[in-house]
């Protein structure tokens, strides 16, 4: 029995028991380890990684579009989360307080962040006074604190890292665009760079934000059917400034209330990126977003000029900016093989010394096991067309499954017949009515996605009560 069927046979099959595996996968990778705090996870070096890769591309975006980082405190006074009584209704449940500075009782409660609005707000109630100081267009990469009552690595944590995008403009027409632009950076960030297709488009008012005018969102199909709600982007209008008593004199001399965004996404990525494109030998990476795109495997490093021309590739292809890594430790080939199968690495480069005297090598890809033959002098051109196709063949295979498990709804009870033997998205037609969406909830535990920018009229009534409706929704179920 080789490594390879050793190591996959640690793993659950994704389509016996998907939550096994994916909590297999999780371990068996090294993306974690479990802290001494319930729902606290440590990121290990790998995870961290792929966050990195994630945070530097969105970084990059996010300052092209001419954001700026800044950094709030962790602590926010409970006085100054009472300001905006939806908010603190919205999150209480979720907060963490400290009481305690040292042995000193503090006279008033701490909230460990679980969202940076009303810090955000009063620095721009102190700092925003005219016109010229608008906008303002500011990020914040940190942790926040949610005491969740159900954990699961990646999905929910009690503490999980994120960016935090919030702004302040001068018109509400301004703020909108800037709450529609982040959506479609986050769609791009998902499609162009993790390879998992989107569906956009604003929440209903129950699936709202707390405080929020609207909330949009982008929302993923897993392996599985369920959906995963993968990052949000929230209008306020000038709900907050006129709770924050923000105010600048406009051009015109009038004292107006500012209008702001916020918008997030979170390490709940890695979750999607594993519930997405793994399979049952373990993670398969993106390439975009891969810590390691190629790792180089020597074969039968003892035999003269194999670790040589090994180190030569390795270095030609750090040149040509392909992330590469090289395993010469004393373990067997198989092992190896399955270790990085395991990691998700998208490709892996074989050479021995019968490849060295045909001056070719073999590549491996991770998403289709499919071995190539590549001469050597067009290493680089090759390994670069062969990053962008498994890209391109991994978000084709996501945007079939989602096609594939997403069905058309037309009454209730249709629904509940389809979950008897299907779990996917269900496109349905929607009176507007927060009971019947309530209803729906209740009878199916299925829960609004979104309403989806392109809107496809499949009835005229609504899947519910019956009486008219012009709106499409999605409902699924979530993590």
């Amino acid at each position: 029995m080789t490594g390879s069927q050793k190591r996959v046979e640690q793993i659950t099959s994704r389509d016996k028991d998907f939550a096994q595996w994916y909590t297999d996968v999780v371990k068996k990778a090294r993306l974690i380890d479990y802290s001494g705090v319930k729902g606290c996870i440590i990121l290990r070096p790998y995870a961290y990684a792929v966050w990195e890769n994630i945070q530097k591309v969105l970084d990059g975006m996010f300052k092209q579009t001419g954001h700026e980082n800044v950094y709030m405190p962790l602590l926010i006074p409970e006085s100054l989360l009472q300001k905006e009584k939806d908010l603190i209704e919205g999150f209480a449940p979720e907060v963490a307080w400290v009481t305690h500075g040292g042995e000193e009782e503090l006279n008033e409660r701490l909230c460990i962040r679980p969202t940076s609005e009303t810090l955000f707000c009063e620095h721009y109630h102190n700092t925003v006074h005219s016109w010229r100081d608008l906008p303002k267009l500011y990020n914040q990469w940190c942790s926040v604190v949610r005491w969740e009552k159900s954990t699961r690595p990646f999905l929910r944590h009690r503490e999980f890292l994120w960016q935090e995008g919030h702004t302040i403009h001068a018109t509400s027409e301004e703020a909108i665009d800037e709450t529609i632009m982040i959506l479609e950076t986050y769609a791009e960030l998902c499609e162009k760079y993790l390879a998992i297709p989107v569906i956009k488009g604003p929440k209903t008012k129950s699936e709202t934000f707390p405080g929020a005018v609207t909330t949009y969102a982008v929302e993923c199909m897993m392996h599985d059917g369920r959906g995963l709600q993968a990052g949000t982007s929230h209008y306020f209008g000038d709900v907050f400034a006129k709770a924050f008593n923000i105010e600048f004199t406009d051009k015109d001399n009038t004292q107006k209330h500012p209008f702001q965004t916020s918008w997030g996404v979170s390490t709940r990525l890695l979750g999607g990126i594993i519930m997405v494109h793994g399979d049952d030998s373990g993670l398969i990476l993106p390439p975009r977003i891969a810590p390691t795109q190629i790792v180089i495997v020597p074969i039968s490093m003892h035999k003269p000029g194999v670790l040589d021309t090994a180190k030569d590739l390795k270095t030609r292809l750090l040149t040509a900016g392909i992330r590469t890594s090289m395993d010469m430790s004393d373990q067997s080939p198989g092992w190896k093989f399955a270790e990085y199968e395991m990691k998700g690495v998208p490709l892996r480069l074989e050479i021995g010394p019968r490849d060295i005297e045909e001056n070719m090598c073999v590549i491996v890809r991770r998403d289709t096991g499919e071995k190539l033959h590549v001469a050597l002098k067009d290493l680089e051109q090759e390994i670069a067309k062969l990053l962008d196709m498994v890209h391109d063949e991994l978000l084709e295979r996501a945007r079939k499954n989602l096609a594939a498990r997403t069905y058309d709804a037309f009454s209730i009870d249709e629904m509940k017949e389809k979950l008897d033997k299907k779990i996917g998205f269900f496109r349905a037609m929607w009176c507007g009515s927060a009971d019947c969406e309530k209803e729906i909830n209740d009878k199916t535990a299925l829960r609004a996605r979104c309403i989806p920018f392109e809107q496809k009229k499949i009835a005229d009534v609504c899947v519910y009560c019956g009486k008219p409706a012009d709106t499409m929704v999605i409902f699924g179920f979530q993590y």
